[in-house]
């Protein structure tokens, strides 16, 4: 549970990242947003994503204390 929880809040982490810094266009076709030849940058995704992250940290932190 520990090590699945750190697993996922580091992918959150990594797409908060690429959100928050590449335009639609050129995010990978994937991933939600993708909009082709599109300049807008997705803040809001950027947010819900390091939100996640930062919840599934907790988690981990806190199975490993048992």
């Amino acid at each position: 549970m520990k090590m699945l929880a750190y697993l996922l809040a580091i992918i959150c982490a990594i797409a908060a990242g690429t959100y928050y810094f590449v335009q639609a266009g050129s995010l990978p076709s994937f991933m939600p947003g993708y909009a082709a030849g599109s300049t807008h940058i997705h803040t809001t995704h950027a947010l819900a994503a390091a939100v996640a992250a930062i919840v599934l940290f907790g988690v981990g932190w806190f199975a490993g204390r048992r």
